[in-house]
């Protein structure tokens, strides 16, 4: 089968992802094999592919917003059927058995596994996933409809809970990419004032398009105090600016794997009981919410479709922020 790894990592635009032909992978105890129908392509995998993010192993093949269709179950695999089809999100793996994962908190465990870093992910043709962790998807979305949710969709969900917001509640966005964009539909589903900071002048307009009450760069503030507020960028000035707008008592959280850094700021912006809070990965239990809730609302993927041997044009188009949503790979194109 054909797949794109990173052996080394690199620039995009040195082309960190080489397209290969290797196995087909077997699924081993408690596993399923998927033959990949559609992967988006995550900021993630870019960090992953730049270096930003060290590598847990190399070659590595990147990709955690999967959608495939079963093609072979693992010996005591008795949940899923051959032809069934499942999404494969960044959680690939969890203990089950240290104090986090007991308490509902598996996004935290010690041991935990992730797609594309710590096992091969989507970037391919076929791809295994533990069957406890690969999800049912709402019948009411395609495949390539439903790759953008498996991570953008999950960690915004989980992030717009890690903030605090309430129904009705005022809730800044910074930085609208996929994730946001889907966020953002959430929010304004639970009856939420929106109030959007992006550089981008089309992502401006693209916010109000998706119900914001206002939408203005990351040097202007919203015209009222926010009782929560979402960071999407992975800068660290951007989260000191959310904490500028938000309210006492009020919460950002900080939805990034990586920051460049995180500069120094007056303990006044913290003061009067402001929180800062970091978004680690989801659990099963936010994946299997958001996909009942993007099914009710329901939620409206935006992508484009690449075939994956334009996986390294992907990567460089998204470090470069010419995306409209997201990049979905489709091994059965080109």
């Amino acid at each position: 089968m054909r797949a794109l790894v990173v052996g080394q990592p690199a620039p995009a635009a040195d082309h960190p992802l080489d397209l290969v032909e290797v196995p087909d992978p077997t699924p081993g105890p408690g596993e399923l094999l998927l033959r990949v129908a559609a992967c988006g392509v995550c900021r993630t995998d870019l960090q992953i592919a730049e270096g930003d993010v060290p590598a847990r192993r190399l070659p590595i093949t990147p990709g955690h917003q999967v959608v495939g269709l079963v093609e072979a179950v693992g010996p005591g695999v008795v949940e899923w059927q051959i032809g069934e089809r499942a999404g494969v999100a960044w959680l690939g793996g969890a203990c089950g058995q240290c104090e986090f994962c007991r308490s509902g908190r598996e996004n935290l465990c010690q041991a935990a596994q992730f797609t594309g870093w710590d096992r091969d992910g989507g970037y391919a043709e076929r791809m295994t996933v533990g069957a406890d962790f690969a999800l049912r998807l709402p019948a009411d979305f395609g495949d390539l409809d439903a790759a953008p949710l498996l991570c953008g969709g999950i960690i915004g969900y989980r992030s717009l809970k890690i903030s605090g917001i309430q129904p009705g509640g005022r809730l800044g966005l910074y930085g609208f990419g996929a994730s946001a964009s889907l966020a953002i539909q959430v929010a304004v589903h639970w009856g939420c004032e929106v109030y959007v900071c992006t550089r981008s002048a089309h992502e401006q307009r693209r916010a109000l398009e998706l119900g914001a009450r206002w939408a203005g760069g990351y040097d202007a503030r919203p015209p009222v105090p926010l009782h929560a507020a979402v960071t999407f960028a992975p800068a660290g000035d951007v989260v000191i600016a959310a904490l500028q707008a938000v309210d006492r008592g009020g919460t950002v959280a900080i939805n990034a794997i990586h920051l460049d850094r995180m500069p120094e700021f007056p303990y006044k912006l913290l003061w009067w009981e402001r929180s800062l809070r970091s978004v680690a990965n989801f659990t099963r239990a936010d994946a299997h919410e958001f996909l009942a809730l993007a099914a009710r609302i329901p939620i409206r993927t935006a992508y484009e479709a690449l075939p994956l041997t334009a996986g390294n044009e992907a990567l460089v188009r998204l470090k470069a922020g010419q995306v409209e949503g997201a990049f979905v790979l489709v091994p059965g194109r080109g």
